[in-house]
Formats: structure tokens, C-alpha cells, sequence
């Protein structure tokens, strides 16, 4: 049974997710990210960490925004497809298959064939990064696994047609071939096939906990060869191993994960911990790793503000030339800092973790 205060916080959190307002004019942006009434990839994480919620809950008002915020959208007209809209499809599938709407099935053939077969692609056939307003020519970002390839996933197994699954398979591997850095198993946040580079080399947190909490979301949606989950579990494995020894005193972790003179960031700090606890229960890792993520759980928690706003969030943010770029990115409110640490509370319940562990 979850807690009065437990329940209370996390309803706060789904509050202020639904209501939050900009501190600050996003004029340098072509989409605004920060109110959920836009189509984008914050508001896509939103609504997937909602949906997942609703499914634990049972609450259907949850159901009912999620619905509500979908009409919303197609009467306002949909924006450009690209790696960062195609987020918001991932959650569609899911009403599809609650509501049985061929119209929401229509769009998702529609934004699937999309990616199959128009969306740019870099040398060796990897998504190319594509953005609103950003080409990113021969770019391969680690956001792309979360935003759009779980989707992808997800209609193979809707479709029962294999080869989404096996192109699924093949992004987590090109993505991981050029973005592994093998000292430390941690992700860069990209690479260029244009002149052979990681960009600043960050070994940026939230691009880092895309994966964390990516996967196992994406071994929930699909059932892989055990060679190949072997492989991504193993990739997961050496990144945690090297986030345990990175984790700051506090429970956080930095925005730059090999730099401690960077700023601590939340969002980032509770997908690792969501994914590293949902991996122990899943049996996906070893259990001397819930240490690390109910330090991290408690840590976020002591974040999440009277209001229900997780705090120290820092603001979307683009490839980086240099590493001061990620130092000065803007910390505020963010759909989805709201969402992982929803994700996350909702998994430290499934290991008994309450708002009295945090005292």
C-alpha cells in the first residue's frame, strides 16, 4: 500500500508536470519544451512516464489527459516528423491498443513509415539525429534510442511484423558501437561519421541515463534473442559500474559524469535510478547495485520541492562543441525531469521505498 505522504507527493509531481510555465522566454528554441501543451520530446517523456504510471495505478483520469492531450494536439495540427517528435508516439501505441482507435492506429503506420523509409540516415544505416529546425548531417546522438527507436519496438510487437524488432536491434548496436567510450563504459553524447569524433567527448548525464532507463523499458516491450540481450545488458552493466564509482556523496550525480565541478542534475540522477532499480528487480543486474539507486532515490526525493517540482533540472540541450557548452546550460523545471522522478518513485514502492526512508 503506498504511503498517504508517498501518494501525496507523487500526485503533486503529476500536478505540476501537467501545469508547468517557462521562468524564462524560450526564444532561443524553435518549440517551446517546457509546457506539456506542445508536441515534442519533453512532452513525449512526460507522457510515456504518465501511461506507465496509469498502468500501475489504475487511475483513469491519468488515461483520460493522456487522451485529452492527444486531441488537443491533432486539432492544433501535428508538427514535422523527426527523431525528437516521433517521442509522443511511443505513449499512442499504448492508446491504441487500450482504446482500439484506428485513427491512432493510422498515425503510428504513418510516423513508422516515416523512419523506415524517409528519415535520414548516417553512414552504416544509423538514425541520423535529426532535429526540428537541425539537420545534424551524419550525427548519432544517444537520445535517439529513447525518442525514437523505442517506438519503433513497439509497433513491430503491435504489427507482429519482425522486421521493426530487427531494426530496433540494429540501432541499440550502431548506437553503441560509435558512442561507447571503453575506458569507462559510459555513452558520449555523439558522434559525426563528418571528421570521426565524439564533439566535446561529454560523457553527458541525462544522454547516459537514455539508456539507463531506456532499457529496460525497451527489454519490457519486446522479447530479444539472448545473444543480444546478453550484449545490451552487458553494455548496461559496464555503465553502472562506472556510475557507482562517479556518484557524488549526495546521491546525485553531475551534469558532466567524469566532472565533479559541474553542476548536479536531477533528471538525469533519477533515470539512473529508476533504471538501475527496475534492472535489480528485473534480474537484468546484480543486487549490490540497489545500493546506488536508492542513494540516488533518496537524493531526488530531498529535491522534489512542497510544490511537487523536482529541482536542479537542467534544461534541454543540444550537441556541444565544447564542454563549458553543457556548464552553462540552464537549470529549471522540465516535463521530463517531472516524469523520471514519477518513474522513479513509483519503482522505489516496488522495493519498499517511502518518503520515511529519506528521514
Amino acid at each position: 500500500m503506498v504511503s498517504e505522504n508517498m501518494d501525496k507527493i507523487i500526485h503533486n509531481v503529476i500536478d505540476q508536470m501537467k501545469n508547468l510555465e517557462a521562468p524564462f522566454e524560450e526564444n532561443e528554441v524553435p518549440i517551446p519544451h517546457i509546457s506539456m501543451e506542445h508536441w515534442e520530446w519533453p512532452q513525449g517523456v512526460g507522457l510515456f512516464g504518465l501511461y506507465l504510471y496509469y498502468k500501475k495505478s489504475g487511475n483513469k483520469e491519468i488515461f483520460n489527459y493522456l487522451e485529452g492531450w492527444f486531441e488537443r494536439r491533432f486539432q492544433e495540427g501535428l508538427p514535422g516528423k523527426n527523431v525528437n517528435t516521433m517521442c509522443p508516439m511511443l505513449t499512442l501505441t499504448y492508446l491504441y491498443e487500450e482504446t482500439e482507435n484506428e485513427h491512432y492506429l493510422d498515425l503510428c503506420k504513418e510516423w513508422l513509415d516515416y523512419v523506415m523509409n524517409d528519415m535520414p540516415r548516417t553512414q552504416e544505416n544509423g538514425i541520423q539525429h535529426i532535429v526540428t529546425a537541425m539537420e545534424n548531417r551524419e550525427q548519432l546522438w544517444d537520445d535517439t534510442l529513447y525518442m525514437t527507436v523505442l517506438f519503433v519496438t513497439r509497433m513491430g510487437v503491435l504489427l507482429k511484423d519482425d522486421k521493426y524488432i530487427q531494426e530496433s536491434i540494429y540501432q541499440f548496436l550502431i548506437h553503441l558501437k560509435y558512442l561507447t567510450d571503453r575506458k569507462t563504459g559510459l555513452l558520449f553524447h555523439g558522434w559525426t561519421f563528418e571528421g570521426n569524433h565524439h564533439f566535446a567527448g561529454a560523457l553527458w548525464a541525462r544522454g547516459n541515463s537514455w539508456y539507463t532507463a531506456g532499457i529496460v523499458d525497451y527489454l519490457e516491450i519486446v522479447e530479444l534473442p539472448p545473444s543480444m540481450k546478453e550484449i545490451l545488458l552487458s553494455a548496461l552493466e559496464m555503465q553502472v559500474k562506472t556510475l557507482e564509482k562517479l556518484q557524488n556523496r549526495n546521491g546525485m550525480w553531475h551534469t558532466l559524469l567524469d566532472d565533479s565541478s559541474t553542476y548536479v542534475e536531477a533528471s538525469a540522477t533519477a533515470a539512473f535510478s529508476y533504471g538501475i532499480l527496475k534492472a535489480v528487480r528485473k534480474g537484468f543486474l546484480p543486487e549490490k547495485y540497489k545500493e546506488t539507486g536508492v542513494k540516488a532515490w533518496k537524493a531526488v526525493m530531498e529535491r522534489i520541492d512542497e510544490k511537487g517540482i523536482l529541482l536542479d533540472v537542467s534544461y534541454g540541450t543540444g550537441m556541444g562543441s565544447d564542454l563549458q557548452y553543457y556548464k552553462d546550460i540552464k537549470v529549471c523545471p522540465m516535463p521530463y525531469g517531472q516524469s523520471m522522478a514519477l518513474l522513479m518513485m513509483v519503482e522505489g514502492l516496488e522495493h519498499g521505498l517511502t518518503i520515511e526512508t529519506v528521514k
